[in-house]
């Protein structure tokens, strides 16, 4: 059902409704919308303003605003400081996570290995919905926030590029070369997407920064950042490389060289900097709260069975056995005098990395042909549940005990 105005209007009244009670009851926002959708498709069934989870309202939709606000408001200074275990986290680490979690589901449950390893790369990711909101809503700051932040904008773009590269391969009928030859092919096409996606978002930010540069008007400049948001992902997207990075890289152009710059030679004007910042802080707002109580309507529709305990719950086990190898041993290796994180910054890193909305679109973007498709549906919407209501609702609970006698993420 695609979505209407009453619909939308419903949904965001539902949603203002659940950010006051969360206030009220001291919840994550995001695990109170789940529980509200959830809740909400048992009181309302066949209710009239129904709107449909899917790969194109996730990624076309609901997804580009997300990305494109935090991006907006990242310094490139709090990215350099931990540019080098950022960028490992979001490529090896992904891998890493992907290929761990593809050869335990293939061996203790019996999946093919080409079903495996496409519910490993589209599990393996951090996202960025579910891990910036719980951030913000946390009060933590500082380094640890950035580094989170910036590896889930990271790699959620290797994630969604392994994601189109290996589900050919496992796709019945595929044919592909072996061994060295195989892992080449991956390894160009992976580049391409990557480049491809950062060259794009740079070059729409560069276009939008000099278009503001010919206007007063803060309304046309909020237009221009409008449409390099969603004109980089839906360039990128339709070149068949990855809109995420694009929109990322858009965000980050017009951030450090429009609404973060502060000086004279800002081609922005100040009245725009200040709409901008306005218009995409709610923009994020509406694009999560759609997200995550479409989410919990979407876990209440499906009809899980016993049969699923196994995968869903070694699907949990799996991917938290991945992010605590990828979490804590290559932040371990950054020793460096102003580089080494601290053991509760690791312990966050490692909990607080929750899987939510691009493994969702991801996974509802599979063909029916691909074998297991019904339980490799379920198996992530189970492996995301636990990781929003779960980790999501104890993250508050271990910051606390982690933080108590010092800011939130300093070291």
């Amino acid at each position: 059902m695609a979505p209407t105005v009453d619909s939308l209007v419903t949904l965001l009244l539902i949603a203002v409704v659940v950010a006051l009670l969360a206030r009220r009851l001291k919840v994550p926002y995001t695990v109170g919308l789940v529980v509200a959708g959830f809740l909400l498709e048992f009181v309302l069934p066949g209710r009239p303003f129904a709107v449909n989870l899917t790969r194109e309202l996730i990624f076309s939709t609901l997804l580009p605003p997300l990305l494109f606000e935090s991006s907006l408001n990242t310094h490139w200074k709090d990215i350099r400081r931990d540019l080098g275990l950022m960028l490992f986290l979001a490529t090896v680490g992904v891998v890493v996570s992907a290929l761990i979690v593809a050869f335990g589901m293939a061996h203790w449950v019996g999946w093919p290995i080409g079903s495996a390893l496409v519910f490993g790369v589209l599990i393996a990711a951090t996202d960025p919905v579910a891990v910036i909101s719980l951030l913000r809503e946390a009060g933590v700051t500082g380094r640890i926030r950035h580094l989170i932040e910036t590896e889930s904008l990271a790699n959620d773009g290797t994630s969604a590029t392994l994601f189109l590269v290996a589900l050919p391969f496992a796709l019945p009928g595929a044919v592909h070369p072996a061994g060295v030859a195989l892992i080449g092919v991956i390894s160009l096409a992976l580049l391409a997407q990557i480049a491809g996606g950062l060259l794009i978002g740079a070059a729409v930010g560069t276009l939008a920064i000099l278009l503001a540069g010919r206007t007063s008007d803060h309304l046309i400049e909020t237009a221009l950042t409008t449409v390099a948001a969603y004109g980089s992902f839906l360039i990128a997207d339709h070149l068949h490389v990855s809109g995420i990075l694009a929109t990322v890289a858009a965000g980050l152009m017009l951030g450090n060289f429009g609404i973060l710059r502060e000086n004279r030679t800002n081609l922005i004007t100040e009245r725009g900097r200040e709409v901008v910042v306005a218009f995409w802080d709610f923009a994020a707002f509406l694009a999560n709260s759609l997200i995550f109580l479409l989410i919990g309507l979407k876990l209440a529709a499906l009809p899980f069975t016993h049969g699923l305990i196994k995968p869903i719950a070694l699907g949990i086990l799996l991917m938290l056995a991945s992010r605590a190898l990828t979490a804590y041993l290559p932040s371990a290796l950054w020793q460096g005098a102003n580089k080494r994180l601290s053991m509760r910054n690791r312990h966050l890193l490692f909990w607080g990395g929750l899987r939510g909305a691009l493994a969702l679109a991801l996974v509802l973007s599979l063909p029916d042909s691909l074998p297991l498709h019904d339980i490799i549906v379920m198996t992530t919407f189970g492996v995301v549940a636990f990781s929003i209501l779960v980790q999501g609702t104890t993250t508050p609970i271990l910051l606390k005990s982690l933080f108590k006698d010092s800011p939130k993420g300093v070291s």
